[in-house]
Formats: C-alpha cells, sequence, structure tokens
C-alpha cells in the first residue's frame, strides 16, 4: 500500500463495503482452481478479530484464514484479493493505534512467508516473530524472501 502515513486505516478496518457477502462464479478456470464456484466476502474487521485469536508462539496463514471462513460461511472458497488486502488493513491499523493490537506479525502469507506489506517490512516482522520464538529463515539471492521454519509445526488451529 502506498501513503501509509496519510490513511485511516481503522476507518477502513470497520468499512464493511457491503460484505459478507456471497457471489457464484462461472469461470470454468476459477471453479477448477478453487473448488467451486460459491466466492465468500468476509469484511475487515472478521479478519482483524480471527487475527486477534493467534496467541503467543502459533502462527497462522491467510491461506488457513480464507479456508476457516469458507467453511464455517459454507462457501466453496473465500475471495483471495481481498483477503490480503484486508489482512493488511488490519496490520496498519493496529499499527496507528496507541493500545488494543492486533498481533498482525503472526500472520503469515502462503508457505510460512513473511508479509513485506506490513509496517516496518518483512524485517520488523522478522524481529517479532523471533522475539517470541520463531526462527525465521531467509530464501533466494536477489529476489530475498524471509520464511517461518517449519511454521507447519507452530500453525493456531482455527
Amino acid at each position: 500500500m502506498a501513503n501509509e502515513d496519510k490513511k485511516d486505516f481503522n476507518a477502513m478496518l470497520h468499512d464493511s463495503k457491503d460484505m459478507p457477502k456471497f457471489q457464484t462464479i462461472t469461470d470454468k478456470r476459477s471453479i477448477e482452481k478453487y473448488g467451486g464456484s460459491r466466492m465468500y466476502f468476509a469484511p475487515p474487521i472478521d479478519y482483524d478479530n480471527i487475527m486477534r485469536q493467534v496467541p503467543r508462539g502459533k502462527v497462522v496463514t491467510v491461506g488457513k484464514i480464507r479456508e476457516y471462513f469458507a467453511k464455517l460461511k459454507g462457501a466453496d472458497f473465500t475471495e483471495p484479493i481481498t483477503a490480503g488486502i484486508f489482512v493488511s488493513i488490519a496490520a496498519w491499523a493496529s499499527y496507528q493505534r496507541s493500545e488494543d493490537e492486533t498481533p498482525y506479525w503472526r500472520t503469515l502469507k502462503a508457505n510460512g512467508e513473511l508479509n513485506e506489506k506490513y509496517p516496518g517490512g518483512a524485517e520488523a516482522q522478522r524481529e517479532k516473530l523471533e522475539a517470541e520464538g520463531h526462527t525465521v529463515i531467509q530464501k533466494g539471492r536477489k529476489n530475498i524472501k524471509y520464511y517461518v521454519k517449519d511454521y507447519e509445526d507452530v500453525l493456531f488451529d482455527l
């Protein structure tokens, strides 16, 4: 996201944008990719509420949150683009608050990857995760990415 210092992420967090809602998709490739046609859209605050539940020493992935919402709401899948955006909004909203922090750094991308779009980037997320006992590893030489080592072993069960 750009211009984070000029945005009110807490207002964005509480703007439901007509969600939750369902949509039926008809694109055959998408139906095959996601395993069905019934797509669920969760509002931003729902992502924040789930992210708040992850205790110290545990992590969750955006994908696991999406799976949880789909199962909970009877959908085939939860829309992936808004999921990534709303997780970032929850992170920045927490960062902008002086109290009532959401432990957003415990929410990872696919395969345990750290999220460069969080406040302070992947480096700040790495510091917070390592302070909680996680081992963060680096992969790549040019396009460097960071991952929580063996993240599957510490996944929070939603």
